[in-house]
C-alpha cells in the first residue's frame, strides 16, 4: 500500500477547507431556523440559504477531491495554482453570494451580491477546467 502525500500547499489548503466546514454547520443551523419559523424569512431568503447551504457543502468536498487530483496532475506554477484554488474559491463565493444576496428584512430578490455568485462559478469552471485538462495531458 502506497503512502498518501500532499504537497505543502494542498496540505494548508485541506486544513483550511476541513475547518471551514464548521461555518457549514452553522450554515445548517440557520436553515434550520428559517425553516421552522424560528427566525423570519421570505420564501425566497428560505431557498436561497438552502441554496447557499447546500453549495457550500458539495463545493467544499469537491474541493478537497481536487487538492489530491492537482497533486497528481503534476501541474505547477499558475496553472498548480488555478487547479488547486479554483474550487475552493468557489466555495466561498458561490454560497456567500446566496446568503449576501438575500440579507435584509422581508426581501425577496436578490440584491447586487449575488454577483458573487457568478464570480464563484468562473472560478468553479476555470479551476476545474484547468484541472481535467492537466490529468488529461499530465
Amino acid at each position: 500500500m502506497h503512502a498518501l502525500l500532499l504537497s505543502d500547499p494542498s496540505r494548508i489548503l485541506a486544513g483550511a477547507m476541513l475547518l471551514s466546514i464548521v461555518t457549514i454547520e452553522f450554515g445548517g443551523w440557520f436553515v434550520l431556523r428559517t425553516s421552522s419559523g424560528a427566525v423570519a424569512a421570505t420564501d425566497f431568503q428560505r431557498s436561497f440559504a438552502r441554496a447557499g447551504h447546500g453549495h457550500a457543502g458539495v463545493l467544499v468536498t469537491l474541493g478537497l477531491v481536487c487538492l489530491l487530483l492537482a497533486d497528481a496532475s503534476g501541474l505547477t506554477g499558475p496553472l498548480g495554482w488555478i487547479a488547486r484554488l479554483g474550487v475552493p474559491v468557489a466555495a466561498l463565493l458561490v454560497p456567500g453570494g446566496f446568503f449576501a444576496s438575500s440579507a435584509g428584512r422581508g426581501r425577496t430578490r436578490p440584491n447586487r451580491a449575488f454577483v458573487l455568485v457568478w464570480l464563484g462559478v468562473a472560478s468553479l469552471a476555470l479551476g476545474v477546467g484547468v484541472l481535467g485538462i492537466g490529468l488529461l495531458t499530465g
